[in-house]
């Protein structure tokens, strides 16, 4: 079987503060999306949003519709954004091949039927980083590479989080119902993302850490911001973040990150921003 996926239901920022390490990591974190020839895929009842990694290294892998979906295809009621963090693949929309290279983006809108991954090396395979939220209408398939996006650079390394920002499927770059979904890159002597740290009460999102070396670490921190709690993550982990819960994060090395979010407006810079100080 080349597709697996896990189903999480939603959990209460009451109950969260309850959760022991074990209770948190399971609920909120995915730490094993990316094995070969592979899809694999965490369905959440967070707006219905949907992670995933896809590994294709001996055979093409397709994107079949999972149980939860009850439908014949995976994309009859969804888009689909879909960020390449590993070697060059291809990935075949009803028969359109478009070439993904390291950290280029493609966005799928409803409605298309067959969905296939290929890397064009086996011994250096593609990494597919897969996002996918319900959709109301379809729109248009469009690739996105970082010179298309719009591009942001915040913070300083004297506060160590001195950052790129690169806004690839977004409202202005790509039309969407409600996906988004961009990736931030962290400066060498840089740790610190997101911050101040910030909740937006109308949307979730996930986040994906990569770059990271195998015997370094990122700290996500997560809860409200009267109550927060942490998850240590490795190298292409994501965590799941509900929409009363902070996100933002340290690492003990710089990094990058993937960052998707689905919900009520596309609007980006809709966010409660609470500053270092105000958190506990």
């Amino acid at each position: 079987m080349t597709i697996d996926y896990e189903n999480r239901y939603a959990v209460g920022h009451n109950e969260a503060k309850t959760f022991n390490t074990q209770q948190l990591r399971d609920s909120f974190l995915a730490d094993d999306l990316f094995q070969q020839d592979k899809i694999k895929l965490v369905y959440t009842h967070y707006e219905r949003y949907i992670v995933g990694g896809v590994v294709p290294i001996n055979q093409a892998l397709e994107l079949n519709a999972i149980d939860p979906l009850k439908a014949q295809n995976f994309l009859d009621r969804r888009e689909l954004g879909i960020i390449n963090i590993g070697e060059t693949g291809v990935v075949t929309v009803d028969g359109e091949e478009y070439l993904l290279h390291n950290k280029e983006a493609l966005y799928v809108g409803a409605g298309n039927k067959l969905v296939t991954f290929t890397s064009v090396n086996k011994n250096s395979p593609a990494r597919f980083y897969l996002n996918s939220a319900p959709a109301h209408k379809s729109y248009p398939t469009k690739k996105i590479t970082r010179k298309d996006a719009n591009v942001l650079e915040l913070g300083s390394l004297e506060t160590s989080n001195e950052r790129t920002i690169y806004q690839l499927i977004i409202n202005g770059v790509v039309e969407t119902c409600q996906l988004q979904m961009g990736m931030t890159c962290l400066k060498p002597g840089s740790v610190w993302n997101t911050m101040p740290a910030h909740q937006h009460d109308r949307r979730m999102e996930a986040y994906l850490y990569f770059d990271l070396a195998e015997d370094q670490a990122v700290s996500h921190f997560m809860g409200e911001p009267k109550e927060t709690r942490l998850i240590w993550t490795g190298n292409e982990q994501a965590v799941i973040s509900p929409a009363w819960s902070i996100h933002s994060g340290a690492g003990t090395s710089n990094y990058s990150f993937i960052w998707g979010m689905a919900g009520e407006n596309l609007d980006y810079d809709d966010m409660d921003k609470y500053m270092p100080n105000e958190l506990r």
